[in-house]
């Protein structure tokens, strides 16, 4: 145990008050968390409509029922409900209160106030109506993480319009490949964006997604990096002033209107388009940001995230708290790794959250956060991404004080929240995820679907919840979704992680059991890296895979097969690292590219990545494929003998 919350603070976390509502209200016993968990996941309309109640969720029609139906996937939660998630944001807010402070390699620290946000917003959403927007019409953002950038998604969420975002350090075709298809009307892009100390000009990939987005009306770009415009395309400025002066107004929408599309990519095909809905994730995001990041009046809360991480999502829907949010856009290693923690410093920030790899990033790098900074209003400090460590919790403690929360999280964009993760009146254990969430049912599974505990088993949720995907975009009878979440376990969402509960109810998760490859929460499938790197004719397969390693890092490692006559040198080497670089994103370029003779495959032609991911972490090849069901066995000798040389070599 590193951490125990003491009595002052177990009794100001809003999660204390709402236990004792529950139990006066509901007429429950719910004594301790896991009492509460366990009736959060049993009586799923008790929990639910408690949430509803306790928030104050404002609906223009009541709704019938909790749920209407619990199949799995199918599940219907609130039918009749008419309300808005970005009424909730605004409600009753102080215009003179800081809502926003945000600070770039490019823009010195600013804040704005509420006043401001809702004046920006009611621009910004006048602005679009005058461009034909109307509910259901999609807007796409190719914009950093910017004030600009959650006024305008505020401003969608209000009309009733989806919106759909990526970071502009995605390359063309990673872009076009999700959002073409959803066929937006409007693009909100960025004219460039600077990192690491240099410049990036986006203005010809504005011109590509326009040529590529053929059901695009109309282009407004921010300018962030130039002071000239870009050819063809409206201004921020000529967006924002055609409603200068209008109210911020709200569309009321059925419980289950789209809210989002996120993108999660799976092994083969297109980026899948996953739809959230506004009622779904208002109420996720009551639940989570209140009783589990446990944000507070007072709070100022940070994420490192782009605007192509669900993880922006999470931080822009933090104001649905009384907790105010801090953005940066930018570098977290330039000019050094002591970035972020300035800015902690120069925002006060309370809740800093990150990805494991940048906190173990600082442990080895020997990073000091609190040597020489004031960092005496951080009181917490939360984790996603990848697993943290063992070493990366006890370095967090004698760096940053014993009195820290850390609390690590794992869930993902497919429900755009977390499944295991933080609970502010619990103790933290070395290596471990304090708990379940509320509402969330995450078992343990072997194979047979029994139940496991303290052992290593698929990730399931046995039970709907309101922020699962409403369904995927282009998929009318639901087959992608159902081969995603529901093929191995009918009716029991598998989420592709690998999990233990311990006697105790806390988590571990040992990274992902499929082929997605995680860097800095940027999922992307491995069918997007292969059409970049086949794209170069002197390669004819490939197999690609993150290995994970003890510390809580990982390792892309690409493997090719050569046409006749090929060498893999230098210049294929950048080659390949550029191609990924600009068609997927800089995150995924490989750490090492081999040479292979083969890449092994199934008899039905399937590649065996996550076969040869678990044989590469010391997994006897017997346990992992059976060589009775490859096409060309042979292929994953080369795969044992270099993990044997990595374990002699260790």
């Amino acid at each position: 145990m590193l951490w125990k919350p003491d009595e002052k603070r177990r009794e100001r976390a809003n999660i204390t008050p709402f236990t004792r509502w529950v139990r006066e209200h509901r007429g429950v016993e719910v004594e301790d968390y896991d009492a509460l968990w366990r009736w959060s996941v049993t009586d799923l309309d008790g929990f639910w409509s408690a949430i509803w109640q306790y928030y104050g969720v404002s609906a223009e029609t009541p709704y019938e029922r909790v749920l209407a139906d619990a199949a799995m996937p199918g599940d219907s939660w609130f039918p009749g409900a008419r309300l808005n998630y970005a009424r909730h944001i605004f409600a009753g807010r102080d215009d003179d209160a800081v809502a926003v402070r945000h600070a770039s390699e490019l823009r010195m620290m600013g804040e704005w106030t509420w006043g401001e946000l809702r004046e920006r917003t009611a621009a910004i959403a006048q602005g679009l109506r005058h461009l034909g927007v109307r509910p259901g019409d999609r807007v796409v953002a190719y914009l950093p993480n910017v004030a600009e950038t959650v006024a305008a998604f505020y401003a969608c969420a209000s009309i009733g319009a989806v919106w759909s975002s990526c970071s502009p350090d995605f390359g063309v075709r990673s872009v076009v490949d999700r959002f073409a298809q959803i066929e937006p009307k409007v693009l909100l892009a960025v004219d460039g964006y600077r990192y690491g100390g240099k410049d990036f000009d986006r203005a010809d990939v504005i011109a590509e997604l326009r040529e590529q987005l053929p059901t695009v009306e109309h282009t407004v770009v921010l300018n962030y990096l130039r002071d000239t415009p870009v050819d063809g395309t409206l201004s921020w400025e000529e967006l924002e002033s055609a409603g200068v002066g209008a109210e911020l107004a709200f569309a009321e929408v059925p419980f289950d209107h789209p809210l989002w599309v996120l993108y999660s990519s799976g092994t083969t095909g297109l980026p899948k388009a996953i739809v959230h809905g506004h009622g779904g994730i208002l109420l996720e995001q009551l639940k989570n940001l209140n009783l589990h990041l446990d944000a507070q009046a007072g709070d100022r809360v940070f994420w490192y995230t782009t605007t192509g991480w669900m993880m922006w999502n999470f931080l822009v829907s933090v104001l649905l708290t009384d907790a105010s949010i801090v953005l940066y856009d930018g570098s977290p290693g330039h000019p050094d790794l002591g970035a972020l923690w300035d800015l902690a410093e120069r925002a006060q920030i309370t809740v800093f959250g990150t990805s494991a790899g940048f906190l173990s990033s600082c442990m080895k790098e020997g990073v000091h956060p609190a040597q020489g900074r004031d960092l005496s209003r951080l009181h917490a400090v939360g984790s996603t991404g990848s697993p943290l460590s063992p070493e990366g919790f006890e370095w967090c403690y004698s760096e940053l004080g014993r009195d820290l929360w850390l609390f690590s999280t794992s869930g993902g964009t497919d429900i755009c929240s977390c499944l295991v993760g933080g609970v502010p009146t619990l103790p933290v254990y070395e290596g471990e995820i304090q708990a379940r969430c509320l509402g969330m049912a995450v078992a343990a599974w072997d194979p047979d679907g029994n139940e496991l505990i303290e052992e290593v088993g698929e990730l399931v949720v046995t039970r709907p919840a309101p922020s699962m995907p409403i369904y995927f975009w282009n998929d009318p009878d639901g087959e992608r979704l159902r081969d995603s979440y529901f093929s191995m376990y009918p009716g029991v969402w598998r989420h592709g992680d690998w999990i233990r509960i311990t006697d105790r109810g806390t988590a571990v998760i040992y990274g992902r059991s499929d082929s997605t490859i995680n860097r800095g929460g940027i999922r992307m499938g491995t069918s997007e890296i292969y059409r970049a790197v086949l794209a170069l004719e002197e390669i004819t397969d490939a197999l690609v895979v993150d290995v994970p390693h003890a510390d809580g890092g990982s390792r892309i490692e690409l493997f090719v097969v050569l046409r006749e006559g090929a060498d893999l040198d230098d210049d294929l080497t950048r080659r390949l690292a550029r191609g990924i670089r600009e068609d997927c994103s800089p995150r995924h370029v490989p750490d090492a590219v081999r040479a292979v003779g083969q890449v092994p495959r199934t008899l039905s032609g399937k590649i065996l990545e996550v076969p040869v991911k678990r044989i590469l972490t010391g997994e006897p090849p017997e346990r992992v494929a059976s060589r009775d069901s490859l096409a060309n066995p042979e292929a994953l000798d080369y795969f044992t003998r270099l993990a044997a040389e990595r374990s002699s070599d260790a």
